[in-house]
């Protein structure tokens, strides 16, 4: 049954489409992923908090996002594009969490030991 799922649900992947319609959404997206990245191992690097490196990147993220569509909304003929603002935000949030999961401490393994 997981197998029959699975194939469903890989079939299906080719057909959804148009999440990104412009290259420049995409470029936002890695432009969030990159800030956040380098956000997050900054602050982890010094507090040795994932917690704090979280939100301090997640937050460097959207408000770099903001601020650049406010300086692009201020030029002529131009606006405040929301999808570029959450592009920049959705690529800071997946490499945040990302880095959340996978960097810390890790747990020790218990070994017993026994005496001969």
């Amino acid at each position: 049954m997981k197998t029959i799922v699975t194939i469903l649900i890989l079939s299906l992947t080719g057909v959804c489409n148009a999440q990104f319609t412009t290259v420049d959404e995409k470029i936002h997206l890695a432009a969030g992923a990159l800030m956040s990245a380098t956000t997050y191992t900054l602050v982890y690097t010094s507090t040795k908090s994932k917690k704090k490196a979280f939100w301090y990147s997640l937050g460097t993220t959207t408000l770099a996002s903001i601020l650049k569509e406010v300086y692009d909304s201020s030029k002529d003929n131009n606006r405040f594009d929301t999808n570029e603002a959450i592009a920049t935000t959705i690529g800071g949030f997946t490499v945040s969490m990302t880095l959340e999961i996978f960097i810390g401490k890790r747990k020790k393994k218990k070994t017993a030991y026994t005496t001969l």
